[in-house]
């Protein structure tokens, strides 16, 4: 790699590095505290810099070029756009001033970079911020080439949407890999086991007991999800429209699918879920307790399979359906408790931002995330308690990639988007925990068993 190309890169990292600081705010719905915004504008100088030494490295090259070869005939420039950021020479030769402006190459949004895709491949105008813009444009004189990259902002924008507050991906312990096929080693026993890493005492001069940790590997197949939108050419008439469900829709797709795999998944092609992971715990229903309802037995006993130290990082994952019930429960206080559950004294639900003033409803203290996910009130999976750190997410580095094609529906007047993100799932754990004192087993993801 020549220095050019070097600083070059050096120029997707500063921006990758500053994207990454904006999407963390972005994420925690908070300003950028004084060490991020320090962070940036020293990010920001950097770019600055190299951008200018690029410059001048290129222009040095140009003249040189001059000197060796014949003068060419020189020609006047195709026009610009209106309102194009970018110069007749693309992006390479011109000044995007803000990390807004970097990211999106010069774009006003996603829907006046997809109306410029649509000129180029329906009526052959292309927009020179396509063309010029660094590797993104593929041939269009060849149909199976198929298009052009979209802009790194537009891309971050789906991310950013799939890993938000509401989603369990972000809650889940995921991390970045170059792999299709990640395996680590786990250790599952226990403090108190028999097997593992074990502590012994001894008498003076004795000889040490050995022992060694019990690995075991883990692979992880990662899968490609994807969301495939065929837009019309009367929906690319209208730029900001086609921004909002082309980021918006697609990113919320992406982000339910990955919460339906991370409770249902059948490993199979796809993340093995928590309901279909030998690490699940099922919590029975009581004796005399009535179809399709919850009691306020099940929360507790749900609680208490729930290991002590991963209750800290602990959320309940409920059907929407299950919320009237919720907010009915009370720990009983004096007298005999109903077969419903509904017996007075302390309630186990809390609304949004009642006592707790959390953004989210609590039980047991514990916020409560709604999501279609979980099954409907009364089976398995309509109640989940669950610690999303013990649910292992790796996914393909960069995160969700981005495509456009005019080719594919050509005589249909139709372009297509696709979005694809690689990822695999399961829980760190492959059984419960076995306990020391007790006959019943733990675990990070606890079920209410079927009420009927």
């Amino acid at each position: 790699m020549n220095k050019l190309e070097e600083l070059r890169a050096r120029l997707q990292d500063i921006q990758m590095q500053c994207a990454a600081i904006r999407d963390k705010a972005d994420a925690e719905k908070r300003d950028l505290n004084e060490t991020e915004s320090k962070e940036i504008d020293t990010l920001l100088n950097d770019f600055d810099v190299t951008e200018a030494d690029i410059a001048r490295r290129e222009r040095i090259e140009a003249q040189t070029g001059k000197l060796d070869q014949p003068q060419a005939r020189r020609t006047s420039p195709d026009p610009l756009p209106q309102n194009s950021a970018a110069s007749a020479d693309g992006l390479r030769n011109t000044t995007l001033r803000t990390p807004a402006e970097r990211g999106r190459w010069g774009w006003n949004n996603f829907g006046d970079f997809a109306k410029a895709v649509r000129s180029a491949g329906v009526q052959h105008q292309v927009d020179s911020r396509l063309t010029n813009a660094l590797t993104t444009y593929g041939s269009e004189g060849v149909g199976a080439d198929g298009g052009f990259a979209v802009p790194p902002e537009y891309r971050e924008q789906i991310m950013a949407l799939v890993a938000g507050e509401d989603s369990l991906f972000s809650r889940t312990d995921n991390a970045p890999t170059v792999s299709n096929s990640v395996t680590v080693p786990t250790d599952e026993t226990t403090a108190w086991g028999t097997s593992g890493v074990r502590v012994y005492s001894r008498a003076e001069a004795a000889a040490m007991t050995q022992s060694k940790p019990q690995l075991k590997d883990m692979t992880v197949r990662l899968n490609e999800i994807y969301a495939f939108v065929p837009v019309t050419d009367e929906l690319l008439e209208d730029a900001p429209l086609l921004s909002r469900l082309l980021t918006t829709k697609a990113g919320e797709a992406i982000d339910f699918k990955i919460n339906d795999y991370i409770v249902n998944g059948t490993g199979a092609g796809q993340p093995l879920g928590i309901l279909n992971s030998g690490a699940l715990v099922t919590v029975a229903a009581e004796g005399s307790q009535i179809a399709s309802t919850i009691h306020a037995k099940n929360i507790a006993k749900m609680w208490a399979r729930m290991p002590a130290r991963a209750r800290a990082g602990a959320v309940w994952l409920a059907n929407q359906d299950v919320e009237p019930m919720l907010m009915e429960l009370g720990f009983q206080v004096g007298g005999a408790a109903a077969a419903d559950g509904k017996t007075g004294g302390m309630p186990l639900f809390v609304p949004p931002g009642g006592l707790s003033a959390l953004p989210y409803a609590t039980l047991m203290g514990k916020p409560i995330i709604t999501t279609e996910a979980c099954a409907t009130l009364g089976t398995v999976g309509d109640l989940i308690f669950a610690n999303l750190g013990g649910y292992f997410m790796p996914y393909k580095a960069g995160g969700v990639k981005s495509d456009v094609s005019m080719h594919l529906y050509f005589d249909q007047g139709v372009t297509s988007f696709r979005w694809t993100l690689r990822l695999g799932g399961q829980p760190w754990l492959s059984a419960p925990i076995a306990r020391k004192n007790g006959s019943n087993t733990l675990s990070p993801f606890v079920a209410l068993a079927t009420r009927s």
